[in-house]
């Protein structure tokens, strides 16, 4: 295989495709698990293994936003990224932490990507080989920056923009969290005007975690507004979940951004507005 061909990967693959291109050396896997133990007890050969804690400041009033070009310098570096890797992202619960790790990358203007459909998940599955070794980087010299901050959606923006009529608001957390039912904040609710279409809903659950059709998704979301010929802006409680439907949302063609400050960071406000049925 020419060295480009890794670089022509579409940015969604099957496992089947990974498979057959598990050893080009300008791949990197990167296994970003909810549970370390999954990664521990059987991963696809090669990944590293990315503890999702490192895609967040961590720190702050807003721990979980994005973390400074210092720290993502630091941290793919520690990954071995360059400019000429092809980044293959996967997780084992869908594609939440995944979708982060994609959404981060764009964020620095790394797009040499590609999500495994299902992950771990789907891969084992079909039953392709793991390994329970812990792989170890080659160290890089990687310097991040913010070259598309388009991508993030601040909270002083957000809140200037709450009555745009061009702007829809894809809230992915449950439908209990939505109607103020289950409380993760200071406050219950949600951001007004959101539209709530659960992150799990776009995963296929009878075919290990991978994304549903497309013209499914897309049949359920334009009732919502959530569609090709509007700005969105996706967010969870912390964008975790919101990586998936950042992932999906950009999948789809969507003109799609993140609010990584999420409801942890709005409900938790006490001065912004919110909605609670």
């Amino acid at each position: 295989m020419h060295s480009s061909e890794a670089n022509m990967l579409p940015h969604l693959i099957s496992v089947q495709t990974l498979y057959e291109h598990l050893d080009h050396p300008q791949i990197l896997i990167l296994d970003v698990p909810c549970r370390p133990e999954s990664y521990t007890q059987g991963h696809i050969p090669n990944a590293i293994y990315l503890d999702p804690q490192a895609l967040l400041a961590g720190t702050g009033d807003a721990p979980q936003k994005l973390p400074s070009v210092e720290a993502l310098s630091r941290l793919f570096s520690q990954l071995g990224l360059t400019r000429d890797t092809h980044v293959i992202a996967c997780d084992d619960e869908g594609g939440g932490w995944a979708g982060r790790l994609l959404w981060t990358l764009e964020v620095i203007g790394h797009t040499r990507w590609s999500y495994v459909n299902g992950g771990t998940c789907a891969w084992k599955a079909a039953h392709l080989p793991t390994e329970t070794q812990t792989r170890q980087p080659q160290i890089s010299d990687y310097q991040a920056q913010i070259l598309r901050p388009e991508l993030i959606m601040t909270q002083e923006e957000l809140r200037q923009r709450l009555n745009d009529p061009d702007l829809v608001i894809w809230d992915a957390r449950s439908p209990e969290e939505y109607q103020g039912l289950k409380v993760n904040a200071a406050r219950a609710g949600h951001i007004p005007g959101a539209v709530n279409y659960e992150w799990t809903r776009a995963m296929d659950q009878d075919q290990a975690l991978q994304i549903r059709g497309f013209a499914e998704i897309l049949c359920e979301l334009a009732p919502l507004g959530i569609q090709a010929d509007k700005e969105i802006v996706t967010h969870c409680q912390t964008h975790h979940r919101s990586g998936f439907t950042w992932l999906v949302g950009y999948l789809l063609g969507f003109n799609i951004r993140a609010y990584d400050g999420s409801w942890k960071e709005w409900g938790n406000h006490p001065r912004l507005p919110i909605e609670c049925p």
